[in-house]
């Protein structure tokens, strides 16, 4: 599929004026074409039913490319599902590279959907994020949580579950010193996700790392435990 055929699709659905609602909400230049969520959704889906793979990455890399925002968002969702078959390692390669380029929250997060379920696919991929944590780029550092949060939601971890959800609480441990506002919020998310499941756990991670953070992530990630007597 050429590129200005999808892009031609999608803007088929544009919302009159939203373009510029959303330009001044995300405060990032770049083209919005002005799509609502619902239609990036079943767009990519039928992508994902209509095309082989290697049509879909190259529409993905391409979409990426348009530095459009609900381009780069489709391009995530043509990557998000469970399985990628014959072989999802190109598709985790192109997340890896787009990651080094997103500069807003709502990016990341659909980046990190797909990530997600590349990460579950093969859960050795933990060692190739494990300098995310350090890196200089402030949304690989928000990523390095953002995909592993899955595991802070699980009720019954398995022992190898377990073993992701410790190592990713390792990094949240080193991320609660992070100045910046939006780690703040990532480390206090992922805790109170996980004080749903596991309140003793996060409790601990609390009563071990919780003088790092500031206190409006403190609280934030300690808001489902019980208040101290």
């Amino acid at each position: 599929m050429l590129i200005e055929d999808a892009i031609a699709m999608l803007q088929l659905h544009e919302v009159p004026g939203k373009a510029a609602k959303m330009r001044a909400y995300y405060k990032v230049e770049r083209v919005y074409w002005g799509l609502t969520t619902p239609v990036l959704d079943d767009q990519a889906r039928q992508w994902r039913q209509d095309l082989s793979l290697a049509d879909r990455l190259q529409l993905a890399a391409e979409l990426w490319a348009s530095n459009a925002h609900e381009g780069r968002i489709c391009a995530a969702k043509l990557l998000t599902q469970a399985r990628i078959r014959p072989d999802d390692n190109a598709a985790w390669q192109l997340l890896q590279t787009w990651l080094a380029e997103v500069d807003c929250a709502a990016i990341c997060d659909h980046l990190c959907l797909a990530g997600h379920r590349r990460l579950s696919a093969d859960v050795t991929r933990m060692d190739e994020m494990a300098a995310w944590p350090q890196s200089p780029h402030l949304w690989t550092r928000r990523a390095a949580l953002a995909m592993t949060l899955p595991w802070a939601k699980m009720r019954n971890p398995n022992a190898a579950n377990l073993a992701i959800r410790e190592r990713a609480l390792g990094w949240a441990a080193g991320l609660a010193e992070d100045p910046s506002k939006i780690i703040q919020q990532a480390v206090a998310e992922w805790v109170y996700e996980l004080s749903r499941k596991s309140p003793e756990r996060a409790q601990g991670f609390l009563d071990a790392h919780g003088h790092k953070l500031r206190n409006a992530a403190r609280r934030d990630a300690s808001r489902k435990l019980p208040r101290p007597a």
